[in-house]
């Protein structure tokens, strides 16, 4: 599907839209708009690329604990929720590896497929939320496996800020794009039985 030229002019005003025209519809209407799908993979960039390269960096090149890199504070105040961030775990350390180097390369070629209409598109998209779910789950299970030593989950704000909410984020956004993906799949699908119905 290309992307609409018109209408409204941002994401919350479709939304609104949206809601107030058909309620019942609002959430299946909005996740197959085009007003947000390049948003999401253009937030993954813009957002955590350019933190996550330099935690790569400075846990290959020593760790976050020693760095006086100005961006290690964001990485040494997020250590306090997770320790493993402040001393190159290499769990931690190879999955963020995946993450900057794959995800980045898959964002970028979901928002050119996004932009161009690809037929490509749902397959990199699909692609592209699975690694990222998948990052999230090995991020934290082999952890909650050895009883969460790592992990300071007796401050609120460490557990339901640092650890639940940021964390989280990259749980909801993957999984609303995998239901988009679904949903216009099974669309293409019903349209593909709908002309050779015709046909016949």
């Amino acid at each position: 599907m290309a992307a609409s030229t018109a209408g409204p002019s941002s994401v919350p005003e479709y939304g609104l839209r949206c809601w107030t025209t058909s309620p019942q519809y609002f959430t299946v209407r909005l996740l197959c708009s085009s007003h947000w799908r390049r948003p999401i993979p253009q937030l993954d960039l813009r957002m955590r690329r350019p933190l996550e390269g330099p935690f790569v960096y400075m846990s290959l090149t020593g760790t976050v604990a020693q760095s006086d890199n100005v961006l290690a504070f964001l990485w040494k105040e997020y250590g306090k929720a997770d320790a493993r961030w402040l001393y190159s775990d290499p769990t931690i350390v190879s999955l963020e590896i995946l993450t900057v180097v794959l995800d980045g390369i898959l964002a970028l070629v979901l928002i050119n497929a996004i932009v161009k209409d690809k037929f490509y598109r749902h397959f990199v998209q699909i692609t592209l939320c699975v690694c990222e779910l998948y990052g999230g789950w090995m991020t934290f299970c082999p952890d909650w496996l050895n009883g969460s030593p790592n992990l300071n989950t007796s401050n609120w704000l460490y557990l339901w800020v640092y650890l639940t909410f940021f964390n989280g984020i990259w749980l909801v956004v993957p999984g609303l794009l995998l239901w988009q993906s679904w949903l216009s799949l099974k669309e293409m699908h019903q349209k593909k039985i709908d002309v050779e119905k015709k046909s016949n």
